[in-house]
Order: structure tokens, then sequence, then C-alpha cells
């Protein structure tokens, strides 16, 4: 049985199916989603920003519970798709880490090349459509 260090060397080794172009097509479709999420973020903290602000003033309707829990719930909801869309930018950087060090396209569970439909559809994955199936 191999031990985690041959494990680790052996995913280093690892050479992504796609050509230098794939990679770089690859590349500009994250390139676009992370602008996008960057651009997201900004605008949910300021959101976020605006809300907390507006939380301390003194308004005829911010004494009215209801009314008070509606916004503590709008605030949470933007909070959670402030941290989801944080988190989906860190996986798209490291998908532009896998481009960089030819690791791209390949599964981490199978070792297969992850198809060109699926990375289109979810640039950031690291599984192909058969090994996300089986986590079901």
């Amino acid at each position: 049985m191999a031990s985690g260090k041959n494990d680790t060397n052996k995913d280093e080794e690892r050479v992504s199916p796609y050509s230098d172009e794939e990679l770089e097509y690859f590349r500009g479709i994250i390139l676009k989603k992370l602008e996008e999420a960057e651009k997201e973020l900004d605008s949910l903290q300021s959101s976020l920003k605006d809300s907390m602000e507006n939380a301390g003033e003194d308004t005829a309707y911010s004494f009215h519970m209801a009314d008070v829990g509606t916004e503590a719930q709008e605030r949470e909801k933007t909070y959670m798709l402030f941290n989801r869309t944080k988190k989906f930018v860190r996986y798209l950087n490291r998908a532009l880490e896998r481009i960089d060090n030819k690791t791209y396209g390949v599964c981490k569970v199978t070792g297969d090349k992850i198809s060109k439909g699926r990375l289109e559809a979810v640039p950031h994955t690291q599984l192909s459509i058969e090994a996300k199936l089986k986590r079901r």
C-alpha cells in the first residue's frame, strides 16, 4: 500500500490532459467568473455596511419588532451570500493555481480527465461528473 507521501508526489507529477491553449481558454472563463464574483463581493460588502449603519438610526419603523426582525434576517442573508461568494473566489483562485502548475482538469478522485463541458460549466471543479455522482 502506498504511503501518503507517495500519493502527494503522484499528484504533483500529474499533468493536465489539456493543452496550454486549452488551459488558457479555461483561464479566461475563470478570470471572467472571478471578476464577476469580486464585483458581487464589493456590492454585498457595501450592502452590509449600509445595513449596519442604518440599523443604528432611530426611525419610526426601527422600533417595530417585525421590521427589526426583517432587517436582521436580510442582513444575515446578505452575510451568508458574502461568505459563499468569498468561498467561490477561493475555489476560482485555486483553479488558476492548478492551471499554472498544469494539474487542471484532472479528477482528484479517479485521476481521469474532467470533460471540457463540465469544466466550462463549473470551471473550479476538481471532480469528474462520475465522481460527483458517486458522492451523492
